[in-house]
């Protein structure tokens, strides 16, 4: 016969009485024991927060130790076990500066609260202001003395608006460190010379930097920005002697420039012919398209754009003009 759990003695009517009331006492036994250790820990004295002083706090430069007690001015007088630690990190987390917080309790009546605080990597400008900016485009707030202290010292980048979502600042401050890894990739820091990264078109990075007392802005597209930073400086001595009044050069496209004049120069621009060494230049409103592969005389540039703006002349003055030329 096949026997049971159960020994015989349980399956008689006063053995099954026993065996319930065993079972009754053992689990009012257990169900006790873990209330009265629940009430002794909820309510002891020695597990009571009794302080700010039994509050560690460590990893913040940025935050004083006021500004992390300030999560926790309910909790002091409070039983350990009833801080809840959830809602304590989340509200670090709500800090600008923290990025990551981690709170813990230690035995018996202290936490431990450790912040990991953002690294700045850009000044942004936010309605007029100048601010600080992370990798995940998070607007940290500092005061100018306070930047002055600590010798921040990054090109100012626009086109980051606080209104936009935070997936969109970010994706936008990864263009930036891509463009200012690849620039400083040859080890020369170029990023150091830029005043200004534009951000505002992702697919068109756009740089300022200051030039014998004035200031151009660089177009670099989405790509290549250390090829298209090598051409430019190669070149800008030549174009700024020829353009005293440039204003801008778009390095977008291979083996050609287009040179952008001030405003204040747009009308003699208009009437200004292209410089190129190799093919028949377009030009348009004040820009100057140019080849980037020679370089033209002087005398070859004064002699097209006299060309451009007296195309009615007679054709003995041309040929005039194209005899001087051979003599020359």
């Amino acid at each position: 016969m096949r026997r049971g759990l159960l020994p015989l003695w349980a399956k008689t009517r006063w053995g099954k009485m026993v065996l319930a009331t065993g079972i009754v006492v053992f689990l009012g036994t257990g169900t006790t024991l873990v209330l009265a250790t629940r009430s002794f820990l909820d309510h002891d004295s020695r597990f009571r927060i009794d302080s700010a002083a039994s509050i560690q706090t460590m990893g913040n430069s940025q935050l004083s130790r006021y500004d992390l007690l300030s999560v926790f001015g309910s909790d002091i007088g409070r039983n350990l076990f009833f801080v809840p630690l959830g809602e304590r990190r989340a509200e670090l987390e709500r800090f600008p500066w923290v990025e990551r917080a981690t709170v813990m309790r230690l035995m018996p009546n202290q936490l431990r609260v450790a912040v990991t605080e953002r690294t700045p990597i850009a000044f942004v400008e936010v309605r007029g202001r100048i601010e600080l900016a992370d990798a995940a485009g998070v607007i940290l707030d500092m005061t100018p003395q306070e930047m002055a202290a600590k010798h921040y010292s990054f090109p100012v980048v626009t086109g980051i608006n606080p209104a936009d979502p935070l997936s969109m600042r970010g994706a936008r401050m990864q263009i930036y460190q891509r463009f200012v890894s690849d620039l400083d990739s040859g080890g020369q820091h170029i990023s150091a010379r830029l005043s200004e990264v534009n951000l505002s078109d992702p697919e068109d990075v756009r740089a300022t930097v200051p030039a014998n007392g004035s200031d151009i802005e660089l177009q670099f597209g989405q790509q290549d920005f250390l090829a298209r930073w090598n051409n430019y400086a190669a070149h800008i001595a030549q174009w700024r002697q020829q353009y005293p009044k440039l204003a801008a050069v778009d390095l977008r496209y291979d083996h050609e420039v287009v040179l952008k004049m001030a405003q204040d120069v747009a009308a003699s621009a208009n009437a200004g012919a292209g410089v190129s060494s190799a093919a028949p230049s377009a030009v348009h409103s004040n820009v100057q398209r140019t080849k980037t592969g020679k370089t033209n005389t002087a005398k070859t540039r004064a002699s097209r754009r006299e060309t451009a703006k007296s195309s009615a002349k007679s054709a003995a003055k041309r040929a005039g003009r194209t005899s001087e030329r051979g003599a020359r």
